[in-house]
């Protein structure tokens, strides 16, 4: 459920918003950097499918050692939805899910197979200390390392951190504590957002709205 990296010795680090299948920004992004697949590691907040026009690469993109992504909600419907007619229909017909039906079946069993093992949860060692790194929200007054612990065994705290947009709304204003920041995605911004130590970094990749754009920053603080 959550993985734990140690300090990068050897080059930089980088975190980007959801992705939603906009692979070609990502590339751009990471030549503006001048970023080092031998010294360089990418994190990312998850959604790396639907919406955009290249989700079938994501498989690509999550073989490159230096790539690193949590579980997002778009991901979750990857390993769902094949499993219900329902979710299949929502996902495929509200939420950008239409280039799974040109998936031919031995892909999507890796996909599925993949996609199932994409932690909910990253935490990366920096200079500056612990930064943790989850889809949409940690919730309000809970300790990172509590937040951690109870992933595997607490199903309300998985939806949570796939779903929430309690802190994004403005319904809590304080910091995560046993961290010096967190990134989050899910909910789009125009800009970056920070909420006390909770950074959001979805700023629309994938939406196709005039100024929408993928999110790529320096990890540490």
């Amino acid at each position: 459920m959550v993985e734990h990296y140690s300090r990068n010795t050897e080059g930089r680090d980088f975190v980007c918003g959801d992705i939603h299948g906009e692979y070609r920004m990502l590339e751009r992004a990471l030549a503006q950097v001048r970023f080092d697949p031998a010294r360089d590691r990418l994190f990312c907040v998850g959604d790396l499918v639907d919406r955009g026009p290249a989700s079938r690469e994501a498989l690509d993109w999550l073989a490159r050692p230096w790539f690193h992504a949590c579980r997002g909600n778009h991901d979750e419907f990857v390993h769902t939805a094949v499993h219900n007619v329902d979710d299949l229909s929502w996902w495929v017909g509200v939420n950008g899910g239409d280039w799974w039906l040109g998936v031919d079946p031995p892909t999507r069993e890796r996909f599925v197979e993949i996609f199932a093992r994409l932690p909910l949860a990253l935490e990366v060692e920096t200079d500056a200390g612990l930064v943790g790194i989850v889809h949409a929200d940690v919730p309000c007054g809970m300790p990172w390392a509590e937040f951690t612990a109870r992933l595997a065994e607490d199903a309300e705290l998985r939806q949570f951190a796939l779903w929430s947009r309690q802190r994004a709304r403005g319904l809590c204003t304080e910091p995560v504590p046993d961290v010096v920041r967190v990134y989050c995605g899910h909910t789009v911004f125009d800009d970056v957002a920070r909420i006390a130590n909770v950074w959001f970094i979805d700023t629309g990749a994938g939406y196709g709205f005039e100024g929408a754009r993928l999110t790529l920053l320096p990890l540490a603080p």
